[in-house]
């Protein structure tokens, strides 16, 4: 777990913040980035359509696999992938930038525990690599600060990014404990600024934000592996969650 705030850019809490752990979606973040990188630079067009019958089929999770339109430019796929965990859309905007492409610019940004290792699969084998991606709380706190402060990339990338990770809707983790409408928070009525992406696979559950309201701002992340046996220890994991947005809204209030 990591919570740095966002005004004195300091840590406010931190627990073995360094570790390298498997975060599952929310490991489409520097590939929204490499995204949003490439439309700035002209080298992507955003509008450039993607036929989904040239993507392996995933069904792990989103809202393209139940949709009629066969094909969806990139920035609409970005949007769904941030906004509604979308595999599907996540796996084409991976297999147009490609993986060499992201995992160059997660080392452009400094991020030495954190990994885009593969796709998205209903089923890994013994040949795909065992997670989709990989992340520490700290390396996650700060990249969520860096886009906030728009200094990732440039500000025009960081600003793009912001706003397509406001679109989540998943606010059943930490955001739980904010009230915030999960399918319209971009302008909420009570000067709460918050944007996350979260990350979840059979034993895993993770989220990477930034919370800010009228007396503080803070970027946060929190990774928890767990054994899921039973829905109890699933519970138990989600009000972890939960317990962290409870105090983090007293800090920003």
């Amino acid at each position: 777990m990591r919570i740095d705030d966002l005004d004195r850019g300091s840590a406010v809490l931190a627990g073995d913040d360094f570790v390298t752990l498997p975060v599952a979606g929310l490991g489409v973040v520097p590939l929204l980035i490499e995204v949003a990188a490439q439309i700035e630079a002209g080298t992507l067009d955003g509008l450039e359509i993607i036929d989904r019958s040239a993507i392996d089929r995933v069904e792990a999770g989103g809202l393209w696999q139940h949709l009629k339109a066969p094909a969806l430019p990139v920035t609409d796929l970005a949007v769904l992938a941030a906004a509604s965990g979308d595999t599907l859309a996540a796996n084409a905007l991976i297999h147009r930038v490609g993986l060499p492409a992201v995992r160059a610019r997660i080392e452009q940004l400094g991020l030495t525990r954190s990994a885009l290792l593969d796709r998205f699969r209903d089923k890994r084998g013994p040949d795909d690599a065992p997670q989709v991606a990989l992340g520490s709380a700290r390396e996650l706190a700060q990249l969520f600060a860096a886009l906030v402060n728009s200094e990732v990339v440039t500000a025009g990338v960081s600003a793009q990014v912001a706003e397509w990770l406001s679109l989540n809707q998943d606010l059943s983790l930490v955001a739980s404990a904010t009230g915030l409408d999960p399918f319209a928070h971009f302008n909420d009525e009570h000067g709460l600024l918050f944007i996350s992406k979260t990350g979840r696979d059979s034993g895993i559950r993770a989220e990477a934000g930034v919370l800010a309201g009228p007396r503080a701002g803070i970027s946060y992340a929190l990774i928890v592996c767990f054994d899921d046996l039973s829905i109890a220890h699933r519970l138990r994991a989600h009000e972890a969650f939960r317990t962290l947005g409870v105090e983090l809204m007293e800090y920003v209030f």
